[in-house]
């Protein structure tokens, strides 16, 4: 698994307007791809509709996996917002960590939405390099 995302500059601001109009609730959902590269965003509803916590409604989720699988490509990553900050993985984001993919985190910044990525492994975070190309 490559310990980096790269995603268009579509993708980035797809990411950030669902997370900008989902606020003050977390936001959530799915990127998939190949090899680092995001081919698909995937918005999920936060079944929590909460500002300080998310989990993905089951059955959004269990779509997106399908789709995912389905075109061959694999899950790169997790995105969820902390809309009143800071842009790291929470205690509750590390403690949480099921899946082996790197977690993007929005939160806004000054006048603007901004987003890190991070790999949590045995309850560490690190951050690891996003990438956003042209178009």
């Amino acid at each position: 698994m490559k310990r980096s995302l790269t995603l268009s500059r579509a993708q980035w601001e797809q990411m950030r307007d669902y997370v900008e109009t989902q606020a003050p609730l977390e936001a959530c959902g799915l990127l998939g791809g190949r090899n680092g590269h995001v081919e698909v965003v995937i918005p999920i509803r936060n079944a929590e509709n909460s500002p300080v916590r998310f989990r993905m409604e089951p059955l959004e989720q269990l779509r997106a996996f399908e789709q995912i699988e389905s075109a061959g490509m694999e899950l790169l990553a997790i995105f969820h917002s902390h809309p009143h900050g800071p842009a790291v993985p929470s205690p509750t984001d590390i403690a949480e960590a099921y899946y082996q993919v790197i977690q993007v985190i929005w939160c806004p910044g000054e006048g603007e939405w901004l987003a890190h990525a991070f790999w949590i492994e045995a309850g560490h975070a690190a951050e690891v390099p996003l990438w956003i190309t042209g178009v």
